[in-house]
Order: C-alpha cells, then sequence, then structure tokens
C-alpha cells in the first residue's frame, strides 16, 4: 500500500498536445500520471479532461521524439518509456492524403496515417476498385442521408463528392496529354537516370507518418512489382486500366525502352482506346450481364483452371510433342563479327539439342541446352523479315548468351512459345503452349505494315495530334503527317479490337519488352572502386555498366542459396550456387528497398533516402506532371 505522499513522489506531469478536428489550434493538456499507467488508460483520463462530447475512437498517442505510434494500449508508460519529456500528440490515426493515380488523377482520400503501408495500400485498393465495378456481387458502403457511396471516404482533388459514376472514371483512360505537357514531363535519358525514379519508395513495414509523411501531403500510387495475376475482363476494369495507364506513361517518357516499330504499335493502340474511350461504345462495358454471376465466375474458374475449352477426348499428357526443323544459331564472342551457322535443332521437354544436319540426329549432338530457368528476349523485325530468339541460360558466373534465327512468323511462333513455357519449367504439352503461340502470332500481325493506299484517306479525318501516343523524342524524328501515316499504317491492324482487349494488349506488349521488369538502382559492388547499375527483376539480378549501360553478369533467383543484409553499414550479401558470392551497397536508395522487392502494389513517395531531404522539387514537378 502507498500513502498519498508516495503516490505524489512517484507521479509526474505530462504534456500531450490534442489535435482537435473542430479547432484551428493544437492545445495542451497537462495530467499528473504515474509508470504505471498504461496508455488506454492515459488516453481515457486525457479524454475526460477535455471534457467534449465527440467519437474519439480513431485518436492514438503519437511520440514526436520517437517518432513512433503508441498503439499497444495494454503497454505502461514505463514500459514504453515515457518519462516527463516526453512530447506526446493525441490525434486522429486517420488523415486525408492526396493520391496521384497510374492515370495521372488526383484523388483524395481517408487513410490511416498509423497502419503499416503495406496495410494502408491494401485498404485504398479496396476502396479504390469496390465502387468503380458494376457488379451485384459487390456492395459498396452507401451514405444513409444521401443514398451515395460514401464521400467521406474519397473525394476526388476537385473536392467534389465521391459517386459511383465518379469512381468509374477509374476503369477508363484519360484523354492523351497535349505533345508540350508530355515535354515538360521527366524522362529518364539514361540508367542513372532511370535509378532516381526508385528513390522514393516508402518502408512497406512502417506507417506514413513514421516516414515523415504530413496530411495532405501528395503520393504517387503505383505498380511496384511487375507479376500480375490474371486479369479478367469482367472483374478487373480498374485493375486493367490502371496496368494500362502504367504502361503507356512509362512508354511515353521513355521509362522503358523500345524499337520505333514497337513504339507505332502501342501508338495505335493508344489511338484506338482514345477513340472507343470517347465514344458510345465504352458504354457497354457498364452494363451487367443476363447471366448469373455466380454461375459466369464458376464457369470462368473452371476454364481457368483447364486452360482454355478442351475437347472431349482426354489429352494424352504422357506424350509429349517436340519440335525439330533447321534454325540458325549465333553466340557472341569478343572480336568475332555476328554470323549465324545452320543446324539441325530438335525441341523436347525444356532442351533443346542441336546436330550438324538432320541426318545426324541419332547421334551426339553438338549441344543441349537446358531452358529451365533462361531468359528468353524476343529479337524480331517483321519489316525486315528478321525473327529471332535471344537465350540468356544460366551458368554458374553469370549467363551464357545464344541466339537463335527462324525463318518465317509461323516457326517463330512455335519456337518462341517453346522457349518461354521451357523457361518456367513448362513443356508443349502443357495446354497454355496453344495460346502463346496465338498470342505471338496476333502481335506479330499487328507489326505488319499496310499499304499507303489504306490509310492516306483517314490521314486528314485523324482528330487527334499523332505528337500525342509517341514519346517525344520519337516525335522529333517525323513530320506531323509522316506520324499520322505510320499510327494508322499500324491501327488498320487493331482497329477491330474490343475496348478492354486493347487494353490487354497493350499490356501483353509493354510485358514482351525485354527491359520489362527492371527496376534499375545505383550500387557500389564490395571490392570495386566505381559505381555499377543494379537492375532487379522478378527472377534476376543483372550488374550493368553505368557508363556504357552494357551488363555485365546476371544472377538468377533460383541460383540463390541466401542472402542477408548489415543494417550498421547497409550492405546486401548474397550467396549463389557453386560459391558465388556478391556484396553490394545502395546508393541511389535506401537498402531497404532492394530488401522488401519481393512483390506487392505500394506507394512512392516525394522522399528520399534520408527522410529529412526531400527530391529535387523541379524533379518531382516533372514526375506528377506539373501539377500540385
Amino acid at each position: 500500500m502507498l500513502s498519498s505522499t508516495d503516490f505524489a513522489s512517484a507521479s509526474w506531469e505530462l504534456v500531450v498536445r490534442v489535435d482537435h478536428p473542430n479547432e484551428e489550434e493544437q492545445k495542451d493538456v497537462t495530467l499528473r500520471v504515474a509508470g504505471d499507467l498504461h496508455v488506454g488508460g492515459l488516453m481515457l483520463k486525457l479524454v475526460e479532461q477535455i471534457n467534449v462530447s465527440q467519437d474519439w475512437s480513431d485518436f492514438a498517442l503519437w511520440w514526436e521524439q520517437k517518432h513512433c505510434w503508441l498503439l499497444k494500449t495494454h503497454w505502461t508508460l514505463d514500459k514504453y518509456g515515457v518519462q516527463a519529456d516526453a512530447k506526446l500528440l493525441f490525434t486522429p490515426q486517420h488523415k486525408m492524403l492526396r493520391l496521384r493515380l497510374p492515370n495521372v488523377k488526383t484523388v483524395r482520400l481517408r487513410v490511416s496515417f498509423s497502419a503499416v503501408v503495406f496495410k494502408a495500400v491494401s485498404d485504398i485498393c479496396k476502396i479504390l476498385i469496390s465502387p468503380g465495378l458494376y457488379s451485384r456481387t459487390m456492395t459498396p458502403t452507401y451514405d444513409p442521408i444521401n443514398g451515395t457511396p460514401a464521400s467521406s471516404t474519397m473525394t476526388w482533388f476537385s473536392d467534389s463528392p465521391l459517386t459511383e459514376q465518379n469512381c468509374s472514371i477509374l476503369a477508363f483512360s484519360q484523354p492523351p496529354q497535349s505533345p508540350e505537357a508530355l515535354a515538360d514531363m521527366y524522362q529518364p535519358r539514361s540508367l542513372v537516370d532511370k535509378t532516381k525514379l526508385n528513390a522514393g519508395w516508402l518502408d512497406s513495414s512502417r506507417s506514413l507518418m513514421e516516414q515523415g509523411i504530413q496530411e495532405d501531403e501528395q503520393l504517387l500510387l503505383r505498380f511496384k512489382y511487375y507479376t500480375f495475376f490474371d486479369l479478367n475482363p469482367k472483374y478487373d476494369a480498374v485493375r486493367i486500366n490502371q496496368l494500362y495507364e502504367q504502361a503507356r506513361w512509362a512508354i511515353l517518357l521513355e521509362e522503358i525502352d523500345c524499337t520505333e516499330e514497337e513504339m507505332m504499335i502501342f501508338a495505335a493502340l493508344q489511338y484506338h482506346i482514345s477513340k472507343l474511350s470517347l465514344s458510345a461504345e465504352t458504354q457497354d462495358f457498364t452494363h451487367e450481364s443476363e447471366v448469373d454471376e455466380v454461375e459466369a465466375a464458376l464457369s470462368n474458374l473452371e476454364v481457368t483452371l483447364e486452360g482454355g475449352k478442351m475437347d472431349n477426348t482426354l489429352e494424352d499428357i504422357t506424350d509429349i510433342p517436340q519440335l525439330a526443323d533447321n534454325l540458325k544459331l549465333f553466340r557472341p564472342k569478343k572480336l568475332i563479327l555476328k554470323a549465324f551457322k545452320q543446324y539441325w535443332f530438335i525441341f523436347k521437354d525444356t532442351s533443346i539439342a542441336y546436330f550438324k544436319n538432320k541426318e545426324l540426329e541419332q547421334g551426339e549432338p553438338v549441344e543441349k541446352l537446358n531452358l529451365r530457368g533462361c531468359e528468353v528476349v524476343p529479337d524480331v523485325n517483321v519489316a525486315g523479315r528478321k525473327f529471332g530468339i535471344k537465350l540468356l541460360i544460366p551458368v554458374a558466373d553469370g549467363m551464357n548468351e545464344v541466339y537463335l534465327r527462324c525463318d518465317h512468323e509461323n516457326q517463330y511462333a512455335q519456337w518462341m512459345a517453346a522457349c518461354i513455357l521451357a523457361s518456367k519449367g513448362k513443356t508443349m504439352a502443357d495446354s497454355s503452349y496453344q495460346p502463346e503461340v496465338l498470342n505471338i502470332l496476333s502481335f506479330l500481325r499487328m507489326k505488319n505494315r499496310n499499304s499507303a493506299s489504306q490509310v492516306a484517306s483517314n490521314i486528314e479525318t485523324m482528330d487527334i495530334n499523332p505528337e500525342c501516343f509517341v514519346s517525344p523524342r520519337c516525335a522529333k524524328k517525323h513530320k506531323s503527317k509522316q506520324l499520322a501515316a505510320r499510327i494508322l499504317e499500324a491501327h488498320q491492324n487493331v482497329a477491330q479490337m474490343p475496348l478492354v482487349e486493347a487494353k490487354l494488349r497493350f499490356i501483353q506488349a509493354w510485358q514482351s519488352l525485354p527491359e520489362f521488369g527492371l527496376t534499375y538502382y545505383l550500387v557500389r559492388f564490395k571490392g570495386s572502386k566505381k559505381d555499377d547499375i543494379l537492375g532487379v527483376s522478378y527472377n534476376r539480378l543483372i550488374r550493368i555498366d553505368a557508363t556504357t549501360g552494357i551488363p555485365i553478369t546476371t544472377w538468377r533467383f533460383t541460383n540463390m542459396k541466401q542472402w542477408n543484409v548489415n543494417w550498421e553499414i547497409r550492405q546486401v550479401a548474397i550467396e549463389f550456387d557453386q560459391n558465388v558470392s556478391i556484396a553490394f551497397t545502395c546508393l541511389s536508395a535506401d537498402c531497404k528497398i532492394v530488401h522488401e522487392y519481393i512483390g506487392g502494389y505500394i506507394f512512392l513517395s516525394t522522399r528520399s533516402k534520408d527522410q529529412n531531404e526531400t527530391l529535387d522539387e523541379d524533379l518531382f514537378h516533372k514526375l506528377t506532371g506539373g501539377q500540385d
């Protein structure tokens, strides 16, 4: 038992600042507390002393010096280490945030500043996607007074209330930007410039407030990782459109490289999507199907699991198909000109074997290439009748390059599809082989150029500036009419596509680019005296010369044995098979960003690796499209 004197000596005065939403200025409240008082009891005493009738359930204590939330209400002040000099703020956990979406649309949302970013992003995605779907199986939260979806949760940046009609715009692409607006946006000119784009990713394991994000600050919401779940046109309208928009801006701002031929395909698809989005045809997308949605979902699941519609006959999975044909092969060597030599190739299971000629196929091959875990890169120029496949085959100290050359489109599609499946450990017996062949052929046909006479009459009727659909650097190479003619030539191959299919084709074409999925960081490898670029993909790491941009070494994640981070010196160390090990420090961003590159959908902040330092204002101004 303690006497009143003992209690007085064991207690102290604690000043708590209250962030009252109904008052412009914060107010200090002084309480007498003891170390054994738990956080919940402190908040109860605080509310009683404030004596204002309102809902305080969203309020929590923020410790300014420690830069942390006191969310474990059963912990005592002693356990948290709170003493008389602690500066505590009693503030709402949910605050307004300005969020710039991939479609360059800014929204204001009420977001949790106390939950870890991973959880906050998950909640935001549910808010963005749910009202945007037109489905009887989805029920948005409605305001009980006016019957509209909860406007307190999210508003457009113009401060107009959120309605289902407003939110549905997330599923449709925005009008193209003017060439002048495109020119003002930030465009990386080198790999070193591209490393700057990844300096501001937030730590998904900490809250927004812990990372210095203030109320009503602007953040960018982007798909950070490049592996997407199956995209269903019926239910994923918002996700498909936002993916399309992010891909579109990556092409226009040259965040990812593509050939001029590919640029025209992307331009034609953008032009087609823009036309459909402005027409009444888009209204068909919002109509609910007359078919019961549960039944439709079950049918879709059945098709997905079976890999497409099949005949009644059961496929004999023990009989694995194989390919055999004459192809040309080339292995890059220093000081040797690129010369292809013809061999007889046999593709079986997940391996390619090649022989000097067909008559020797029963003997020992010249070489057998195991493609499991390899990298498959298209090397195609349809106009030049070039159908090549670049294979990067993992070995102990990096990757071996092998180039294959096919004679025509059909041969290329079959061998390319087989290589892609083999790299994933699948054979041609897999049900996805034929769809993959058809997808490749479809993409090649999109690249076929039509005669000028077919499009000459349409150039004058092109109602949108052609420079809006290509990167500024590409636009400078061509006169407006020449650019329009080339876009319309490519458009003839996609003119019959429905809106959602065109967006999916754009995303697929984006995914087929050699640099797709690569994120770049400026690093210093252990033992090196110069900086290098580290390219991180979903399946490999690439060391790239920062001066020339030439890849030096590639390491596959499948060969990784273990890795760890020395947080004191901020160094990442990785061990691979066959006693291969690397270590590096990240210079362009915190190594935590590389460390957590394991999948998700996350924020891009204006902050750089130092929490007290922000990105250059001009750079952020361009990154955000010149809007506040």
